[in-house]
């Protein structure tokens, strides 16, 4: 059975609302999103090509985000992609917000 482990990846106040950041956590890239007071933290590499999606307009209305290389978007919530170039999802994780701490689990 896999162990799977919440990492501080930030502040709450340290990710403005409808924007993403990039956080390098114990080997995983991820892009750490925040709309309103939700967080979501997804893979910060396009499954298309290797760039990153934190780079890449948020969409809070539609809980995507996008590529700003080539336009795939992402969903937030499950890693699919919603639009072309991309077919492959990227990784979702969970997050966790504990007082002023923004954690996110690692398998």
């Amino acid at each position: 059975m896999s162990q799977s482990t919440a990492v501080r990846v930030c502040g709450r106040h340290d990710v403005d609302a409808g924007q993403a950041r990039r956080f390098d956590v114990d080997g995983h890239r991820i892009a750490l999103v925040r709309i309103g007071d939700d967080f979501y933290a997804i893979g910060d590499r396009c499954s298309h090509a290797d760039f990153s999606l934190s780079d890449g307009e948020v969409y809070p209305d539609d809980l995507e985000i996008e590529c700003w290389k080539h336009g795939s978007t992402f969903s937030l919530t499950t890693g699919e992609p919603q639009s072309l170039p991309a077919v492959r999802p990227v990784p979702v994780y969970d997050v966790r917000v504990e007082g002023d701490d923004v954690l996110v689990v690692l398998p």
